[in-house]
């Protein structure tokens, strides 16, 4: 991909060697640099950093959030877009999801986070569009990798730290650091108080949280019927209501109303007014049907099960799930460990196996279930939905979890056609 850029003695910009010419600046990134050479053989104009490229740009006309953790970014990015908008602020917002911009889809989804020229590319979209405000999602990969090189952020978000992606980042530790190394410039910053392993530079620094004392300090707070709850900042205390269920989501929920509050002067009361609208996202504890009641969750991690599950504990749990291929295998034995602590009954099956052998790493989950007496395994995933389905009586709950909105199923190089909510719903109408 290369961008065109009026007023400048070349004409476009890429990353991408291949395009290179005369006429082209070579964006060069920590990703690209084995490439700088062959781009200078194909005569570049010359070659520009990110930095340069985001002056280049104009990108200082917008603000930009960051969010970053292992849980809860795309719910709590959401959440902000969501709130701007409905105060009357014109936002974008980048992600797991796509690239949306005042309140209407742009581009279908992606990587979590782009390329660095790809991500420019949006902001520039969004300020022509009049864009206050873009949100973007930013993964441990994209911090590593350097695809977020020359963005100033107006504020960086800190969700949570749990294990995910050690297949890339070989430990915990390594995670841990990646994560936190986000968050150890002076930018302003919101960090989840709660969060042990999060660390960070205190300066331009605000918290939230409900067990430690923070900035945005949840002092009371219901999970029945959605969450509600009283958000105290400093003196003053407001009270707020969501149709978002589980003891995650008021983080979530937290962190969202914090930043909105922080980067647009708006009062936190006008911000809880609005968070009523705010219905969640798509595959994120998704009600595909209410009687019975069936629940569809992107949950993926043992942490992240572990939430979901603990939103449901006082109700019994049928539980659909896999784990991923060509992935972190030392999550696998934890996430059927945390579902054999919560639920009824277990039907493990393949999630997105990719190059790896489903019956592999269904045996490699197998390993961290004691007992085995109420788990079913089935390798077809729509035949363990529809089994468990088949199994569910009085007021048991059907819980799929590990692709949430996921609209395919990735066999070997192959997306086939596959949508957890789309399959259960077609099973229920076969069952009803």
């Amino acid at each position: 991909m290369k961008i065109e850029v009026p007023g400048q003695t070349f004409r476009y910009v890429s990353e991408n060697s291949n395009e290179c010419s005369s006429e082209c600046a070579f964006l060069l990134t920590k990703q690209n640099e084995k490439y700088k050479e062959d781009a200078l053989e194909k005569g570049i104009h010359s070659i520009i950093t990110p930095q340069e490229c985001w002056e280049l740009f104009g990108l200082n006309r917008i603000c930009v959030i960051g969010i970053t953790g292992t849980n809860g970014k795309t719910t709590t990015a959401s959440a902000i877009y969501s709130l701007l908008l409905d105060l009357g602020h014109k936002a974008a917002m980048q992600g797991t999801r796509g690239f949306f911009m005042n309140d209407a889809p742009v581009e279908g989804k992606t990587l979590t986070t782009p390329s660095v020229l790809n991500t420019y590319r949006h902001m520039a979209q969004a300020i022509a569009a009049g864009c206050e405000y873009f949100i973007m999602e930013v993964s441990s990969h994209a911090i590593e990798q350097e695809r977020i090189a020359g963005i100033q952020f107006g504020l960086k978000i800190l969700t949570n730290i749990t294990q995910d992606h050690l297949d890339y980042h070989s430990s915990l530790e390594e995670y841990t650091r990646i994560k936190n190394q986000f968050f150890q410039d002076e930018t302003k910053k919101l960090i989840n108080r709660d969060e042990a392993k999060a660390e960070f530079n205190i300066k331009n620094t605000y918290t939230y949280g409900v067990e430690n004392p923070a900035t945005y300090k949840i002092v009371a707070y219901s999970l029945n019927n959605g969450v509600s709850g009283v958000l105290k900042h400093f003196e003053e205390l407001v009270p707020f209501e969501s149709s978002l269920h589980g003891f995650f989501n008021l983080y979530n929920i937290t962190a969202a109303m914090a930043a909105v509050h922080l980067v647009s002067g708006e009062t936190i009361e006008k911000i809880a007014e609005v968070l009523e609208n705010f219905g969640g996202v798509s595959g994120r504890m998704e009600v595909v049907s209410t009687d019975p009641l069936v629940i569809v969750d992107f949950a993926h991690t043992p942490d992240g099960m572990e939430q979901v599950l603990g939103a449901l504990k006082e109700k019994e749990v049928l539980v659909v799930f896999g784990a991923g291929g060509d992935r972190d295998r030392t999550k696998r034995p934890l996430m059927g460990r945390v579902a054999s602590n919560y639920a009824k009954k277990l039907y493990v099956t393949s999630d997105n196996p990719r190059f790896e052998d489903p019956d592999a790493i269904i045996e490699d989950i197998l390993t961290g279930i004691d007992d085995r007496s109420n788990v079913y395994v089935d390798v077809n995933r729509r035949n363990a939905i529809a089994q468990a389905l088949k199994d569910r009586s009085g007021d048991e709950v059907v819980l799929i979890l590990g692709k949430g909105d996921e609209t395919s199923q990735i066999i070997y190089d192959q997306h086939l056609p596959f949508d957890d909510r789309v399959v259960a719903k077609e099973i229920l109408s076969e069952l009803l």
